[in-house]
């Protein structure tokens, strides 16, 4: 039965754009309506493809932003101007029309209502996508686990979710860091020694955003004291 289950899952389903959002000037949130969604965890991310009348197919994975919501699934996507996939679905898909989409896929970067401990949410860009389903899971559930998000973005116009993270003020603590604002830095120890959780509280670590920032970010934690198995982490790259 398991293993029926996991087939359903990964089966390719076609999905309807429903709804669109503008987040900052390149990253676009997509509300798809999916037939038969079997829901899914706050982390967890789809396979989206794309195929031309040609019959030329590509596809892409991306992090789901939304806590399960019946058949819902919305997608943040960051532009890439020279990407192949990210350019159609940010700028040329319209409400009515449909694009495949297969999943949930992940199992380990998840976090669950039932995990009592705090959680320590690290962003880099795009990487708060995950992170965001995480923080909308918590309040669906209505748990009261401390949230605390130490978010890495170029300016405050680029920041994804700007004014969601802002209402969300008296249930989770925001840190911000700059990169492209003077003077320009990158996320340190200092950021995640101050606005992070202690090492002894034995939070759950998540961290998501490009590679040299997940590799980063996870090495500080540990060299602070964090259990690395308590580090989770995600990376991307490419047409995201």
């Amino acid at each position: 039965m398991a293993r029926a289950a996991v087939s359903r899952r990964l089966t390719w389903r076609l999905a309807r754009l429903v709804e669109t959002r503008d987040e900052t000037p390149s990253a676009r949130t997509l509300v798809l309506d999916v037939p038969d969604w079997p829901g899914h965890l706050a982390g967890q991310h789809v396979d989206v493809r794309l195929t031309a009348p040609d019959g030329y197919s590509t596809q892409r994975s991306y992090s789901i932003g939304n806590a399960v919501d019946g058949n819902r699934v919305e997608l943040t996507i960051q532009r890439i101007d020279d990407g192949e996939v990210s350019p159609y679905l940010n700028g040329v898909f319209e409400v009515g029309d449909q694009v495949e989409i297969r999943g949930p896929v992940g199992g380990w970067f998840v976090w669950r209502p039932t995990d009592p401990a705090p959680a320590l949410l690290v962003a880099g860009g795009s990487g708060i996508v995950p992170l965001m389903a995480m923080i909308r899971a918590r309040a669906s559930a209505g748990t009261r686990q401390p949230f605390r998000l130490v978010y890495s973005v170029r300016t405050p116009e680029d920041v994804i979710y700007r004014d969601e993270l802002r209402r969300r003020v008296l249930e989770l603590d925001v840190a911000y860091v700059y990169t492209r604002m003077e003077p320009r830095r990158r996320i340190g120890v200092a950021d995640l020694n101050t606005h992070g959780w202690p090492p002894d509280f034995e939070p759950a670590c998540f961290v998501c955003g490009p590679t040299g920032f997940v590799e980063a970010a996870a090495d500080i934690l540990v060299a602070l004291g964090h259990a690395p198995a308590r580090v989770r982490t995600e990376r991307f790259g490419g047409d995201r």
